[in-house]
């Protein structure tokens, strides 16, 4: 099971920490990570990874240089550091994990949170 927190709304500028806790894994740190985005209207898409094999990280370009993924030091954590947020930032994230191999597409992820709305005003 995973579960987001700390969305909620800022101003444009401004700054949130999306935490993910999960339980019922077995060697988190062998799980690939990944935080997906959805805004109304649009598909999900993919912002941020990391990988379980060597944890390197990955960003698409849209949030490159603003956000920060991170596994937690707290055992079965993993944090998405935003800064720098703009509107078009809005939507509900979802982190997601799989096995060792980080996969930037939403299919490829078999755990999923219920999602954390994000509603940056401008």
């Amino acid at each position: 099971q995973l579960v987001e927190s700390g969305g909620g709304q800022v101003q444009s500028g401004g700054s949130l920490r999306l935490s993910c806790v999960a339980s019922g894994f077995s060697s988190w740190d062998y799980y690939a990570i990944g935080w997906f985005r959805q805004a109304p209207g649009k598909e999900r898409e993919g912002i941020s990874w990391v990988s379980g094999s060597d944890d390197s990280t990955h960003y698409a370009d849209s949030v490159k240089g603003r956000f920060t993924i991170r596994r937690g030091a707290a055992k079965n954590t993993a944090y998405l550091l935003m800064n720098s947020l703009k509107p078009e930032d809005t939507a509900v994230y979802f982190c997601a994990a799989r096995r060792v191999i980080f996969k930037t597409t939403p299919d490829e992820y078999d755990y999923w949170g219920q999602g954390t709305q994000v509603t940056v005003s401008s």
